[in-house]
């Protein structure tokens, strides 16, 4: 049983939803929960669900809310005592293993990189993910926590994926790319090219550039970029899916059957908002298990997002992902950085 710290009262649907998928996580198995958030609230939400006492939950106050345009380090100090920040104490103060949020990323990462703090060397935690449907294992980092990248981060990514491949998609030896506007070496901005020469020297199975056309194919188990990039493919993916699923409905409505049109239609749309259906991610970087999850989150995701976390837990994902940063600085003649 792993005790998992959630953030409650964050995201477009809290609590509802949030209580609702951590019900249905403990219902699964495997998982304890803190739900963080105002108690009164919580409690109301829980009375929904017949037997929710008997559960493995309980419930941590808070007394505010992050929003999505928040500055996250002002909130940091304005709202010490909002519900992502004392649910990252709560891991902090051992009574949990990882923090789950659906909430304000910013201040996610802003909880994580204080209270866990980040390997050295990584000034800010990374954030990636598969974003499309039919290439399930194909991880892009980062998508949208560094705009602007070194080349050195790039490699860093790149050590940080492998390491999430292997522990939560199971894949021994995860093929790297960096993202470009050509497949061929030697075409790119500069980042691309000062970061390539890194990845050859990393030890990791790097293969080269791949473009944005390879991405639904699975050319590469992680795709690395600067966050400015990578955030507009996977608004741009998730946008296009959106607006096809409602496009197939307009067409295909009175020629199909109703709940044919509709299942084509959410096809589409889970094939295209992966973040949806994985429930989120862990950061990459940071001393502790952060899983971030996507605002429009309901029950199920927040759920699998809850299970996201307990297996980053059991398998050692933290672990992992600093002894492969500390394997790529020792393979770059540098010195390794701190697991503690």
């Amino acid at each position: 049983m792993v005790t998992i710290a959630l953030d409650a009262m964050g995201g477009d649907f809290a609590p509802a939803e949030t209580v609702a998928g951590a019900v249905l996580a403990m219902k699964q198995g495997g998982v304890a929960l803190a739900l963080v958030g105002d108690p009164a609230a919580l409690k109301a939400e829980l009375a929904k669900f017949p037997g929710s006492e008997r559960l493995p939950a309980q419930i941590v106050p808070s007394e505010d809310v992050v929003r999505e345009g928040e500055h996250p380090a002002m909130a940091f100090r304005s709202k010490p005592r909002a519900s992502i920040f004392v649910a990252t104490g709560v891991v902090k103060a051992g009574k949990a293993r990882a923090v789950v949020s659906m909430g304000s990323t910013g201040a996610t990462i802003a909880a994580a990189t204080v209270l866990f703090g980040t390997f050295e060397g990584i000034d800010r935690a990374a954030l990636g993910g598969p974003i499309i449907g039919t290439a399930p294992g194909t991880i892009v980092i980062d998508v949208g926590t560094n705009v602007e990248c070194k080349p050195r981060q790039l490699a860093d990514f790149a050590a940080l994926g492998t390491a999430m491949s292997r522990i939560l998609y199971g894949v021994e030896s995860p093929r790297v790319a960096i993202l470009s506007v050509g497949a061929e070496e030697g075409k790119g901005n500069k980042l691309v090219l000062e970061a390539t020469p890194l990845l050859k020297q990393s030890g990791l199975n790097f293969i080269g550039n791949v473009e944005g056309t390879d991405l639904p194919f699975g050319k590469a188990e992680i795709i690395v970029c600067e966050g400015f990039s990578g955030n507009v493919v996977m608004k741009l993916t998730e946008g296009l899916g959106e607006a096809l699923a409602n496009d197939l409905r307009s067409h295909l409505g009175g020629k199909l059957a109703a709940d044919e049109v509709e299942r084509i239609a959410t096809r589409v749309y889970e094939l295209t908002n992966r973040a949806e259906a994985y429930g989120g991610g862990p950061l990459l970087g940071v001393k502790g298990v952060a899983v971030v999850g996507h605002g429009r989150a309901r029950a199920q995701a927040v759920a699998n997002a809850i299970h996201t976390a307990r297996k980053s837990v059991q398998n050692g994902f933290v672990e992992a992902a600093a002894k492969e940063v500390a394997r790529l600085r020792g393979k770059l003649g540098e010195p390794p950085p701190a697991t503690a």
